[in-house]
């Protein structure tokens, strides 16, 4: 199946737009970068949470800072955590951290063109691609603000990730669990605020989306965490079985 945001080549893009060149925060819409700051700020105090966990639960302070660097992937990372501190071996805790990261191959086809053309870049730039990044890329229209979008964000995030899990596991176990406070509930609040638009203007995109949601709330009681997000992406079949309509403006519904 073809993403519909892939070319087969550079020349063939359709939407009239250069080839853009360096990026610069001024090639990104008005508010993004609010936005993108308080994902740097909420994944910071998550990042905190993660490396005061590890080490609180006995493992030396090398373990979640490497990992930061090398995996970096959050949920991945506080499951792998978790069968480790529980007991269980690092086969275990790799092959968890693999299904729950495996969501991103599905972003990694959607950004591949927004990442640049050279291999550097697009090797580099899949080590950055998380929900928040594809997020904030698809929430965008031109190809240089999707460019613009995927980088500020995805070097911000990893940067504000890797410093907080430094600060967390240095702090050890006297910060405690900063779910507590609520705060785990920053990043699906901010993604449901980033993709409302994509929501509001594409029925295919509603339709995918809600079914991907029943399918994985029905899940969650009877499969291991992480599970039924995977199982929601079945939710795209249900948007290939009818056309893209983006919803009309109230322009284009008068000139009808």
């Amino acid at each position: 199946m073809r993403s519909p945001h892939r070319t087969d080549s550079p020349s063939c893009r359709t939407d009239g737009e250069p080839e853009p060149g360096l990026v610069r925060i001024a090639h990104l819409p008005p508010g993004v970068l609010r936005d993108i700051a308080l994902v740097w700020l909420a994944d910071a105090v998550v990042g905190v949470s993660f490396g005061a966990i590890a080490v609180a639960g006995g493992l030396p302070l090398w373990v979640p800072v490497l990992m930061s660097l090398l995996v970096y992937a959050g949920s991945a990372q506080f499951s792998a955590v978790g069968i480790l501190t529980a007991g269980g071996g690092p086969v275990a805790a790799a092959a968890t951290g693999l299904l729950l990261n495996s969501r991103t191959a599905a972003f990694s086809l959607a950004l591949a063109d927004d990442l640049g053309r050279s291999w550097a870049a697009r090797l580099i730039g899949a080590h950055l691609i998380t929900d928040e990044t594809a997020a904030f890329v698809l929430a965008q229209n031109g190809r240089r603000q999707r460019r613009a979008a995927f980088w500020i964000s995805g070097i911000g995030l990893f940067a504000a990730w890797n410093l907080s899990v430094l600060a967390g596991a240095l702090a050890g176990s006297a910060l405690g669990d900063t779910d507590r406070f609520g705060l785990d509930a920053a990043f699906p609040a901010v993604l449901l605020a980033l993709v409302l638009p994509a929501l509001r203007a594409d029925s295919a995109a509603r339709r995918a989306s809600a079914a991907g949601a029943v399918i994985a709330v029905v899940a969650a009681p009877l499969l291991p965490a992480g599970v039924p997000v995977l199982l929601a992406l079945l939710g795209l079949l249900v948007a290939r079985r009818g056309p893209r309509r983006p919803r009309r403006t109230a322009a284009s519904g008068s000139a009808a």
